[in-house]
């Protein structure tokens, strides 16, 4: 009997101790999770495009000619409203098979730089592609401030929202560039995904952009995510300072045109439906 005692004892013992452990393991995720990041519900920046003509002034502003903007690209960007404008609620930014400057093609680049930059933030873009072998479409961030390196590219870096090429039809591109991180040096970062329809149906191209991560999605859904790791420094993370947005439909370059343009298939839009900017709030 005293000998039974001790070992209900000491099972009771082993009991409490199992019990412990076991409230120590179901701590709420919440005190273990990662940082996260909230943004605002109202735009701090936004053009719905509910007018007709140009593309607003006050919101932006063209990139014009450039050369091939170091990507062997055929066309010639231009202000014209032919090539960029505001109808049926939609910006359109076409591409038509036509001499313009120095190229046979002509397209648009709009830019929000000095009319819309930004630091951290939502991004959400909704549009409809371009289809057809040699269009490369973009939405896209470059930076604002130039104080890091070369004062330029890669080293002040880039965010690829959507990158998509004709002749890899529904394959959509999500990408950053730095100087660490980039395709010259074939270590950029970027993710991919499949859909069925971007040239017949509208999509929300997302960009999720914090002190800590970069995130790309389509639709609400992520499908890449570049994280700042402990160590990165600017070589790998400048995207502590400003940042513009970019539209533009490039034909041909050193991507869109690796498998030649099929002069059959202009004129060619890329439609967008709204750009929307909501602020970084706060973190929990």
């Amino acid at each position: 009997m005293h000998k039974c005692s001790h070992l209900n004892l000491f099972f009771f013992l082993l009991c409490l101790i199992g019990f412990a452990d076991c409230s120590q393991s179901q701590t709420p995720p919440s005190q273990s999770s990662p940082t996260k990041y909230e943004f605002g519900s109202t735009p701090i920046w936004q053009d719905e495009f509910n007018y007709s003509g140009k593309p607003d002034v006050k919101k932006w502003s063209y990139d014009l000619d450039g050369d091939g903007w170091g990507n062997h690209e055929l066309e010639n960007y231009t202000d014209k409203s032919e090539n960029a404008r505001v109808d049926n609620g939609n910006l359109i930014i076409e591409a038509r098979k036509e001499t313009s400057g120095k190229q046979n093609y002509s397209s648009a680049r709009l830019v929000t730089k000095g009319k819309g930059d930004f630091l951290y933030g939502r991004f959400e873009i909704r549009a409809k592609l371009p289809q057809g072998r040699g269009t490369w479409p973009a939405i896209w961030m470059l930076f604002s401030q130039e104080n890091y390196g070369n004062k330029g590219w890669p080293d002040n870096g880039e965010i690829d929202i959507m990158e998509h090429v004709g002749f890899d039809q529904n394959h959509i591109h999500g990408n950053i560039h730095t100087k660490a991180f980039n395709h010259v040096l074939k270590t950029n970062k970027g993710g991919d995904t499949l859909l069925t329809d971007v040239s017949t149906a509208f999509h929300t191209y997302i960009c999720e952009w914090t002190p800590t991560y970069v995130s790309i999605g389509i639709d609400g859904r992520e499908y890449f995510r570049f994280n700042k790791e402990s160590g990165y420094s600017w070589e790998q993370w400048p995207y502590d300072k400003s940042f513009h947005l970019i539209l533009n439909m490039a034909i041909g370059g050193d991507w869109g045109g690796q498998k030649g343009v099929d002069d059959s298939i202009f004129p060619q839009k890329m439609e967008v439906d709204y750009v929307r900017v909501y602020p970084l709030t706060e973190k929990k």
